[in-house]
């Protein structure tokens, strides 16, 4: 008897252990992602009047980085950044040229290349990186689409692609200069409902609305809110939740990095009537704005920059707004109404995600990472855009779900930026750090978050102090890193180097809209020390550059 139950027990530890054996099970992740999305949801609480669910929700069951920030607040550079983990000012990449053609980014693995070649099934779809690979991926459906956009003249004598219909000069033009053409048409300037516009003509032209991606003209058919084409959003979101029960159908046991891409609510801010109908423009609050709060500060100043061009689109698209209406308040509130639309209705997609898995059979093994490339201005600081340094263009979103690691409802507090995102997710995985292809490629800039994602509040992660990101001053200074303007984020301030040497300096804790420059007339004790800070991790560049740090 005393044989047989030590047979038994050896048995059933056999079976206990080989079952649960980690090693050979690594986890699924799922990667969301949205473009241009600031702090207006409900966990961030950006906005008291953001309807985000969804985002909630998936809060409620993770952790929560609750001053994360980009290392770049524009699309390209940010997100090839982000899934490289390499510091702009150390890959040269500062604007929108593609990260492929960098020598740097080129040479390094990118996070979608890495887990491929650990055995990951790599699929994707919509706006994940800038400029896409389609050969990178295991599997990749749809490209990037910024529509619906409006159009008018007829398709065989070229349509142009214009704002929304409602949308009056100046705000409204024809015409894009910069990173997100839509087969020639503006999109930046430009908000409001889908509408039916089959007799609606706009200078003598037909309107229509079309998407608007950038291989060619297809037409989005809209006649109301029952019958119409999905948006590129609901495409993207439908195309996960299938994929995500196809997965579940197959007999293939390999791991999946899946990636979905939602571009709300980047501009055009166009969504479905039933957004906006959420969001009385009669009761629609605005930013907390300080009347004249840009006077101690230098992003607007001309000589900050050496040609305008796109540099300083947040100052032109802020006075285009308030020019095109009534009063600056009603400019604002229609765009802050257009805004708040669009993240909602990306929350519903986002929900539809999430929701795909957690009634799979994948809810136990997947990693969940909900994250926006950059922030976005709404009039603060008379600015309407990114690419600005401060609290509303730098500050993302970061949520992280890691089965039997996180808890529930969890708050981090210390600053962190996506450059950290990358080796979280190969430490939570079990891969190693070795992103080089050649000689030529850089190692990984970031920091693991899995201590924060074990404690909240612990003191043992290893990286900054401070969220470190950089605004591109101009082509001239393209390859001179020092040569940019830097923002350090960490607990409770917020320090800017402007490429002219002029420097903003904030106590966030007392100040969080960062309305007083503590060193706009004097210098200030917390100054040196954010300088500290911001030349450890710009090393090795401070040697050769940012002369203008001298302590």
């Amino acid at each position: 008897m005393k044989k047989c139950n030590i047979s038994l027990i050896i048995i059933l530890s056999i079976l206990f252990f080989g079952c649960n054996n980690n090693e050979d099970t690594k986890p699924n992740i799922l990667l969301i992602m949205t473009d241009d999305l600031n702090d207006y949801n409900e966990v961030l609480k950006g906005h008291p009047q953001a309807i985000t669910p969804n985002i909630k929700k998936l809060s409620d069951s993770g952790t929560s980085f609750m001053k994360a920030y980009t290392n770049n607040p524009i699309c390209g550079p940010s997100r090839s950044s982000f899934l490289s983990g390499v510091y702009p000012h150390n890959s040269l990449n500062f604007w929108q040229k593609p990260w492929y053609n960098n020598d740097v980014l080129a040479n390094t693995k990118t996070i979608v290349e890495k887990f491929k070649e650990n055995g990951y099934y790599v699929l994707g779809s919509g706006k994940i990186l800038h400029h896409n690979r389609k050969e990178l991926w295991s599997e990749f459906e749809h490209n990037s689409d910024l529509g619906p956009v409006a159009y008018k003249g007829k398709k065989e004598k070229g349509k142009i692609g214009i704002s929304h219909p409602d949308i009056p000069k100046p705000f409204r033009t024809e015409r894009m200069v910069g990173c997100c053409n839509m087969n020639g048409g503006q999109i930046d300037g430009s908000f409001g409902p889908l509408k039916n516009v089959e007799n609606t003509k706009l200078d003598g032209e037909q309107l229509s609305w079309a998407y608007g991606g950038s291989r060619g003209y297809k037409e989005f058919k809209y006649t109301n809110e029952d019958e119409r084409d999905l948006t590129p959003d609901e495409i993207n979101a439908q195309w996960a939740e299938d994929k995500i029960n196809e997965l579940a159908r197959s007999d293939n046991n390999s791991p999946f990095f899946l990636a979905v891409g939602f571009v709300r609510p980047h501009t055009p801010l166009i969504a479905p009537q039933k957004y906006f109908d959420m969001y009385p423009l009669d009761e629609i609050q605005l930013a907390n704005i300080l009347e004249k709060d840009k006077e101690d500060t230098f992003f607007h100043d001309e000589d900050q920059f050496e040609t305008k061009e796109r540099r300083t689109r947040s100052i032109e698209s802020y006075q285009n707004l308030i020019k095109s209406y009534s009063t600056r308040e009603e400019g604002l509130k229609r765009f802050t109404q257009a805004y708040l639309a669009c993240v909602t209705a990306v929350d519903d997609n986002i929900g539809k995600v999430v929701n795909a898995i957690d009634k799979s059979k994948f809810k136990e093994n997947t990693i969940i990472v909900f994250v926006s490339d950059h922030g976005w201005t709404l009039g603060e600081k008379d600015h309407i855009y990114k690419n600005s340094p401060w609290e509303e263009s730098t500050r993302v979103p970061l949520i992280i779900r890691a089965p039997r690691l996180t808890k529930p409802n969890t708050k981090v507090n210390h600053p962190v930026s996506l450059i950290d995102v990358y080796p979280t997710l190969l430490e939570l995985a079990g891969l190693d750090n070795n992103t080089i292809k050649n000689d030529k490629g850089k190692s990984m800039d970031g920091f693991s978050l899995k201590p924060f994602l074990d404690d909240p509040n612990t003191k043992k992660w290893e990286g900054p102090d401070g969220a470190l990101s950089v605004v591109y001053s101009s082509d001239k200074n393209e390859n001179t890193p020092s040569n940019h303007h830097y923002s350090l984020r960490t607990k409770d301030w917020r320090y800017i180097i402007y490429d002219s040497g002029k420097e903003e300096l904030y106590h966030n804790a007392i100040d969080p809209k960062e309305w007083n420059n503590l060193v706009y007339e004097k210098t200030h004790p917390k100054r040196d020390k954010m300088v500290k800070i911001l030349k450890e991790i710009t090393h090795p560049m401070v040697p050769n550059g940012l002369k203008k740090l001298q302590l």
